[in-house]
């Protein structure tokens, strides 16, 4: 029989440590999951890239619906546990009572919030959740704002930085001589805090405060010393609790936290405790590492194995996009030991060892990290430094001799140096998943998890894999947009949305464009991100587009063009097949063409035919099939039910209803679909951006194919029984390529860097789709209108007149 396992907090400790339990004794649990807040486990490590605008709610979630669904967890979100009986053996939540053979308390931490006068005031908020989060984006909204964050810790500079990149003019209090005084000293803190007021932010060190002032919200800050700051929003970040009440009530022993012994055991050996709620050898914890290494115990201890918690050092970084700084061990000063210090102004460099005996006991570097993993090292494993005493602070690559090799640092590093902090992984453990075949970054988060948490670690993974591979590993190089900017599309994407910038003059003067209006490759970029970002702000630029675009048809060879009316499904009838015929013969068509995507091309039309013919065929109800764009081209459909006798389900309807939701919509490269009736697939579904199977259970989704110079599968988004819902799947995955993609680049190339799973993380959770689908459709309101109708006009026409002509009429 299953055993029964109760579990009280859905956050990364005990998410981590379901991951392993399950992962060991797959079926072997009935596992209940319940959470105060209202969702499952997310990457809280990455809140501080959702306040920025840097990353959505939907790109941090660590384990989705679907994910407790395929495990079989009873997941009770949003219901507070109220009551622990251990007699009984049973949980008690505001929907009901469950029992358990085992029990997992993780109810992490409570942030401190000061009892100042004014602290109750709408408007004060602190920072350790999703909601915390929001409230602080809705604030930013306002324009104008003002945001003081009290702590000028780790948490409150992340707070304060995302605020000021939402546009909020903000004021850091800390009660302490310099910041982040935990993990840095004087000089670093010095450093740090020049290059946060160069960002704007105002830091006021050695700041007590006195009270929170305003009447119905927050209005301001007064400090002991008289100093008042103006605040629409305070932002509390000064320390966390354990969260110990449930424990408490249920006669657990509890110290600063909830005591465990070596193998993560409370008082009652039926119930275990992880996380920041814990104290462990007199001992609490804030930082992921060492929570990862809990969930492992915990997981062994469930299982029946053999497990001990022994706490491991930890690094510091700080997550403000441009501040590079790293921090570990301990570097107060002491009788006994001595520094090595490097200091360059010019680049604002500072990096710091302390030494004591023959030991390298802490480090703090600033500007220039890149050796922090050996270093590192060095610290926890109490390692002799005494032959490398005169060259320590250079760094591995210059042990021995100075080297030139720049992978020569993390050549050094020892088999068991930690490469990722978050997920506790060595570069050992790295190493042997390269041996047994991973050969990029996503095998190496796949099997390790190296890299999968902060991201920090990045650079040192893509470094061991070049180490390690050889020549058959080419370190990835960002690429810039083009020559007038050193921003890849990443950059230029991410800070478009979290600075919102709003035209092209805007992007180039504040991302420092180096020429003055950009060029024929960065500004059809540029203005596809605006559009796609800004729908009802942005207007588009037809002079940023492609000829094709401009123009509205497909130039060939000769300088004639390319006319593709739309049909509906692959679709037509006799009143536009006599339209399209009659225009043949009106305009000399010398080549009437059917298309691969079951159409019907009309070749060699000049140019001062087009809003003629464009106004012909209007006429008769057609309209561009965009057979010119990056956006959506054809949905190509079989018979389906209507006269095949293979047909599971109405192919023809579903490719219709989804051509006509889609045309219009601009996107990073051109997007064909379709809908195969049955599992013969005649309509070739399964080599599309989108392809749809009809079986008699409902529809197979498929995305991400190719057809072109790549040939590639399409890989299976989901399966649904309603015509509806394929329908939502495809407008939410379209929306999502729309906002995410780099430009130029097809589905299947943009599916290749994020990943399946994601995509699937993003479209299949129903919150995260149905604002994709409104996001989408916004976006049409603007932009989904028939380009021919709108130039087949006399002004139009002149346009798009011969140079001769229009020099003769101006004659005349």
């Amino acid at each position: 029989m299953k055993r029964r396992l109760v579990v009280i907090g859905a956050g990364m400790a005990s998410g981590r440590a379901l991951e392993h339990l399950l992962s060991a004794d797959p079926g072997g649990w009935d596992v209940t999951l319940f959470n105060a807040e209202p969702r499952g486990n997310y990457n809280r490590i990455m809140l501080s890239p959702v306040l920025s605008g840097e990353k959505t709610y939907a790109e941090i979630v660590t384990h989705d619906d679907a994910w407790y669904a395929a495990q079989g967890i009873t997941c009770r979100f949003g219901e507070a546990v109220t009551a622990i009986d251990r007699a009984a053996k049973t949980v008690t939540g505001a929907r009901g009572t469950v029992a358990y053979d085992k029990l997992l308390i993780a109810t992490g931490s409570a942030p401190f919030i000061i009892p100042v006068p004014g602290h109750k005031l709408p408007g004060v908020v602190s920072y350790r959740d999703l909601d915390d989060t929001n409230a602080m984006i809705e604030a930013s909204a306002r324009p104008g704002g003002k945001a003081v964050v009290i702590g000028g810790g780790l948490l409150g500079l992340e707070a304060a930085a995302g605020l000021a990149s939402r546009g909020m003019e903000v004021t850091v209090i800390h009660l302490m001589g310099h910041l982040m005084e935990r993990q840095l000293d004087p000089a670093a803190g010095y450093l740090l805090q020049k290059d946060l007021e160069k960002r704007g932010l105002r830091i006021h060190c050695k700041g007590a405060t006195k009270a929170i002032l305003g009447t119905d919200r927050v209005e301001a800050v007064l400090l002991e010393d008289g100093t008042v700051y103006a605040a629409d929003l305070v932002c509390m970040a000064v320390g966390i609790r354990p969260e110990t009440r449930l424990a408490n009530d249920a006669a657990l022993e509890v110290g600063r936290g909830i005591t465990v012994n070596d193998q993560l055991c409370t008082s009652d050996p039926d119930i275990l405790a992880l996380g920041e709620c814990v104290e462990h050898d007199s001992q609490l914890f804030g930082l992921v590492a060492p929570l990862y290494d809990q969930a492992k115990v915990v997981a062994a201890t469930l299982a029946g194995a053999e497990a001990a918690f022994r706490p491991v050092q930890t690094a510091t970084k700080l997550k403000v996009t441009g501040v590079d700084l790293f921090s570990a061990g301990d570097f107060a000063e002491a009788e006994g030991r001595e520094d090595i210090v490097f200091r360059d102004p010019a680049r604002g460099i500072y990096k710091r060892l302390v030494i004591e005996g023959a030991r390298l006991i802490g480090a703090v570097m600033y500007g220039d990290t890149a050796d922090g993993a050996w270093f590192f090292g060095l610290i926890k494993d109490g390692a002799d430094i005494t032959a490398m005493r005169d060259t320590l602070i250079f760094g591995p690559a210059y042990q021995g001799g100075a080297q030139t090799d720049p992978l020569a640092a993390v050549a050094a590093l020892p088999p068991e140096a930690e490469i990722c902090g978050c997920n506790g992984v060595c570069k050992g453990t790295i190493t042997a998943a390269i041996g047994a075949g991973a050969s990029s970054l996503a095998d190496i988060r796949a099997t390790t998890k190296a890299s999968a948490s902060c991201g920090t670690c990045t650079g040192l993974v893509e470094q061991l894999l070049a180490v390690t591979l050889g020549d058959d590993f080419k370190l990835p190089a960002a690429q810039p947009v083009c020559a007038c900017t050193d921003l890849t599309h990443e950059d230029v994407r991410r800070l478009i949305k979290s600075q919102g910038l709003k035209s092209m003059p805007a992007v180039m003067q504040e991302l420092g464009w180096k020429t003055s209006c950009g060029c024929h490759v960065c500004r059809p970029a540029l203005n596809f991100y605006l559009l796609a970002d800004w729908p009802l702000d942005y207007t588009d630029d037809a002079q940023s587009r492609f000829v094709n675009e401009r123009n509205h048809a497909n130039i060939q060879k000769d300088g004639t063009y390319s006319v593709v009316p739309r049909m509906w499904g692959g679709m037509t009838n006799p009143r536009e097949l006599r339209a399209i015929a009659d225009a043949a013969d009106k305009y000399a068509i010398p080549a009437v063409k059917v298309t691969g995507g079951q159409r019907i091309d009309l070749l060699g039309v000049k140019k001062e035919h087009l809003p003629h013919i464009w106004a012909d065929l209007n006429a008769a109800g057609l309209v561009s099939g965009h057979a010119y764009s990056k956006g959506l081209r054809t949905v190509k459909t079989c018979v389906g039910t209507d006269f095949c006798r293979f047909g599971t389900q109405d192919s023809t309807g579903l490719g219709i209803k989804l051509e006509q939701r889609l045309w219009g919509a601009w996107t990073p490269h051109k997007v064909k679909l379709a809908v195969s009736g049955c599992p013969r697939n005649c309509a070739e579904s399964t080599c599309k951006d989108v392809g749809i199977i009809c079986v008699d259970s409902g529809y197979e989704v498929g995305v991400g194919g190719a057809a072109g110079m790549d040939l590639k599968h399409t890989e299976p988004l989901a399966k649904v029984p309603t015509e509806a819902e394929a329908i939502e799947l495809t407008v939410a995955f379209v929306q999502l390529y729309r906002e995410h993609a780099k430009y130029l680049d097809r589905p299947y190339k943009w599916l290749a860097k994020v990943g399946l799973t994601w995509v699937q993380q993003q479209v299949l959770d129903p919150e995260i789709r149905a604002g994709l689908i409104e996001r989408f459709d916004l976006s049409q309101t603007v932009y989904q209108r028939d380009p021919w109708a709108d130039r087949a006009t006399p002004a139009a026409q002149a346009a798009f007149a011969p140079l001769a002509d229009l020099t003769r009429e101006a004659a005349e």
